[in-house]
């Protein structure tokens, strides 16, 4: 189980990453303080505080979403 705090700041964004996710055959969540949805749904990452940074927790691997985690990754 991999950990990475992200940063998505458009809705663009959101629903890149949403779309590289809903990809993926493995579950992916997306959190921020104590508020955890499905990293597959669009209307779950839009209710998060996109201001803020999230945290992705992925429970398998999948090159494609790997490179969309470096993207958006808070550095």
């Amino acid at each position: 189980m991999e950990k990475t705090k992200i940063r998505l700041q458009e809705v663009n964004q959101v629903k890149e990453f949403v779309r590289e996710a809903s990809r993926c055959n493995f579950d992916i969540d997306i959190s921020y303080n104590r508020v955890v949805v499905d990293a597959k749904s669009l209307l779950g990452v839009l209710s998060l505080d996109l201001t803020k940074e999230l945290s992705v927790t992925c429970r398998g691997y999948n090159p494609n979403f790997e490179n969309i985690l470096k993207k958006f990754a808070v550095s």
